[in-house]
This record gives structure tokens, C-alpha cells and sequence, in this order.
């Protein structure tokens, strides 16, 4: 067993100072040090440190991993013009070599910014069959962290083989470390035939689609379809509890109601969005109707925090006043996040307290304001989020990262990346005349 002692820890609702905590698997025991007994455990001193539960990144895009750098002919005026000129050509040429790195590498870097669990909408268009397992095998098996799988079913692919590798995976794996949901695209690059498809075969899993990012997902639906995304997916019983909605951005009124009505969570990603020029979302709305919020970055990182500094930047722009939303708001969606991963997990994630998972972190910090339970996020916001450089994390009480460092043999695997990138970007090249479109 493993006991920090001389810490001061913040987990999101309680701060206390000067602490021990004793924890193998799971947090065993929490007090001040003035009550602490060593029973031989392996003591790291954390004197000037600040102990966290580690973190969650509730939307990602593991596979935009290796975009970092590339250069390709790109001058989109709409969105969709971004996703046929960058992130469609990208995607679908990945095979499972380059799955495997991403995830390596994506791992590895998220572990540096204290994340240890990690909500992913993976594509693979060169291999779609075992692409979940290999994530798998990289992000749980090998880093040691929790991952929550799915592929982005979507007509540019095989949909045959996209709904069986969500099946598949989701039936297999249904543990505290890695489960599987029913990922789709989105709307726009899904048929009737296609939904009624996945609808005839999904039972309970909870799908993880892009929801209105873009106008143009709206404006499809209603031109195709005659109604808007959330009626058109609840009509075909897509809408199931704990299904995972990102974005969000032009829904109505009527379909965040019934976002509601169905139990499912949104995932907002502002920096992508600004990135993108799409919007901003309506965080009153989704508040009006008691949508639970989660945060995710969409890829576009490696780490969370300044993704909360961000989203209360980008909502104070977008209302055009710092007093509608505050960090009291980004607060309410960080715990939800903890509280989402561990319903789809079936563990307890987000406290510092005995019975909760050791998912922990450990990073410097000396407050030079006082710091308390009333303002602790505020400090880690402004005195942390920009920075985020944990000495120590913990994943279910496994040392993923040993002050500042992951195994060697990860970072040797890490080391040999760009190659598996450097024949991605050779065969996205290839594709440079595509002239894309919407399915």
C-alpha cells in the first residue's frame, strides 16, 4: 500500500491541509497527519503538493493524434469543407499500426496532464474491425488507464462492419477499466437505412454521436428528413439513458427537452468549436432543462484543464458579461464528468475519500493566496490549468506516472510514432483530389 503524507488535497467539493492518504486499489484511508501510523507503507512525501483525483477527458478524438504537423491544401469555408479537407482524409486513412501509436502516444500525453480516463469516438476507415481493441490494448493494457471505446458508425465506411466492431467490443468488455458505446458519427452522414439498422440491433448501449456542431447538421436534417436531429434519432430509439450527445450547439428548445426527458449527457468541447468557427453552445438552455454537462476537448490536445479555463472565457464572450456563467458553472460540469464516467464504468471516481477508486494525481503547488474549499477551484484554474504538469498519478492505485515519468519501455514505443505517422501522411497525400461531400 501506498501513503502520501503532508499533502494538502482538493477533490472538486473538499480541501484539507496537511493530510495523509493510504490507498491501494482503491483509497483506504483519509485523515490529518497528526493521526498518521506508519504500517510500512511505501511513504511518498508530498509536502507542497497538491493531491487531486485525476482527471477525465469526457470527449476525445484519439486519432487526431498525427494531424499535428500536417500540411495539406486546406482552405474550407464551411464545415464541412473542414471535415472533407483535414479530419475525413486523416481518418479514413488510418490502419490499426496507426490506431495503436495514437493511442500510445495520445496515452502517454494525457497521463502528463493528470488524465487517467478518457471518453473516445475513434475512426479508422483502413481497418474498422478490431481498431477498438487495439485502442484497448494501448490506452488500458499497456499505460494502465480507463477508456471508454466506441467507432463513429457513418455511410463513408462499411456500416456492416462499424455496427459490428461497436457490438462487439461493447458486449465483450463491461468493466471498472474499459467499456464500450455505440458510436455514430453523426446525423448528417448517417441514411434512414443506416439508423434503422443500428436501432434493430443496439439493445442498451448508450450511442456517443456528434449532435449539431455545425448549422449545417440542422439544416440537413430538416431538408432531408423533415425534422430536426434529436426527434429524428429519438424516432428511431437512438435516445438511450447515459448516451453521450457532443456539442450541442443549434439545438431548439423542443429537442433539448427532450434531451432531458431520455437521461442523456452532453459534451461540450469550446476550443474546438472557436478552432472552427462554429458557434458556442447555450449553456442557459441545457441548465433549464437539468441536462447533465460533461467536458471534453475533441482531440484538439492533450490535456483538460485549459479547457475549463476556456469554456468560462468563451461563455463570458458569448453572453457578453463575466456574471451569467463562472467557475462555479464549470465546477457543476467537472463533477459531472467524474459522475458519468463512473456510471458507465460501474466504479467510483472523483473523491478523495475511503471506497473511491485511487485515480489520483499529485502536483506542485504553493498557494501564495490563501486557499480554501470555497476557493480551491479558482486556484486551480488560474494558478494550475495553463500549466498542468502533475509529479505523480494513479491509476486504480497503479503508478502511470513516477515523478514526471512514464515506464521506459512506453516512451520507447512513443519514440517510434512518427514513423507509423510519417506512412499515414503518405497514403492522406494520396488523397489530396478527393472533392469529399456530405453522404
Amino acid at each position: 500500500m501506498i501513503a502520501l503524507t503532508h499533502v494538502n488535497y482538493y477533490d472538486f467539493k473538499t480541501y484539507a491541509k496537511d493530510q495523509y492518504i493510504i490507498f491501494d486499489d482503491k483509497i483506504i484511508e483519509v485523515g490529518p497527519m497528526a493521526n498518521f501510523v506508519n504500517q510500512d507503507y511505501e511513504v511518498i512525501e508530498g509536502m507542497d503538493q497538491l493531491v487531486m483525483p485525476s482527471l477525465i477527458n469526457g470527449h476525445h478524438h484519439i486519432y487526431s493524434t498525427f494531424a499535428r504537423g500536417l500540411l495539406l491544401p486546406f482552405d474550407p469555408k464551411n464545415f464541412q469543407e473542414i471535415l472533407d479537407q483535414l479530419w475525413w482524409k486523416l481518418d479514413g486513412s488510418q490502419d490499426l499500426n496507426n490506431v495503436y501509436y495514437s493511442g500510445i502516444v495520445s496515452g502517454i500525453e494525457g497521463v502528463k496532464n493528470g488524465i487517467t480516463t478518457i471518453i473516445d469516438h475513434h475512426a479508422s476507415g483502413l481497418d474498422i474491425k478490431g481498431s477498438l481493441e487495439t485502442l484497448k490494448k494501448a490506452i488500458c493494457d499497456e499505460i494502465g488507464l480507463r477508456g471508454i471505446f466506441c467507432f463513429e458508425s457513418s455511410d463513408r465506411f462499411d456500416i456492416e462492419a462499424c455496427i459490428e466492431e461497436n457490438l462487439s467490443f461493447a458486449k465483450k468488455y463491461k468493466t471498472t477499466k474499459t467499456v464500450g458505446l455505440f458510436g455514430l458519427h453523426a446525423a448528417m452522414s448517417l441514411s434512414e437505412e443506416s439508423l434503422a439498422k443500428i436501432s434493430k440491433v443496439i439493445e442498451d448501449i448508450p450511442i456517443h454521436i456528434h449532435v449539431a456542431e455545425s448549422h449545417m447538421d440542422e439544416d440537413l436534417s430538416m431538408e432531408r428528413y423533415g425534422e430536426r436531429i434529436i426527434h429524428r434519432l429519438d424516432r428511431h430509439q437512438l435516445l438511450r439513458e447515459n448516451s453521450l450527445l457532443v456539442h450541442c450547439l443549434y439545438i431548439d428548445e423542443d429537442e433539448a427537452h427532450l434531451i432531458g426527458r431520455r437521461k442523456c449527457t452532453v459534451a461540450l468541447n469550446v476550443t474546438s468549436n472557436m478552432n472552427n468557427g462554429v458557434g458556442l453552445p447555450d449553456h442557459e438552455l441545457f441548465e433549464k432543462e437539468g441536462i447533465p454537462v460533461i467536458i471534453g476537448n475533441d482531440g484538439i490536445g492533450s490535456g483538460i484543464t485549459p479547457e475549463w479555463l476556456n469554456l468560462n472565457f468563451a461563455m463570458h464572450h458569448r453572453d457578453l458579461t463575466p456574471v451569467r456563467f463562472g467557475l462555479d458553472q464549470v465546477l457543476k460540469m467537472v463533477n459531472q464528468t467524474y459522475v458519468y464516467a463512473s456510471s458507465i464504468l460501474g466504479c467510483k471516481l472523483g473523491r478523495i475519500q475511503a471506497g473511491y477508486e485511487a485515480d489520483l494525481l499529485m502536483i506542485p503547488y504553493i498557494p501564495p493566496t490563501p486557499m480554501n474549499k470555497d476557493n480551491a477551484f479558482g486556484h486551480v484554474c488560474f494558478g494550475l490549468a495553463n500549466s498542468f504538469k502533475p509529479s505523480y498519478v494513479w491509476c486504480g492505485g497503479k503508478k502511470v506516472l513516477d515523478y514526471y515519468e512514464v515506464e521506459d519501455n512506453l516512451m520507447n514505443t512513443y519514440r517510434e510514432a512518427s514513423k507509423s505517422a510519417e506512412k499515414l501522411w503518405d497514403r492522406v497525400q494520396k488523397t489530396s483530389n478527393y472533392e469529399g461531400g456530405i453522404v
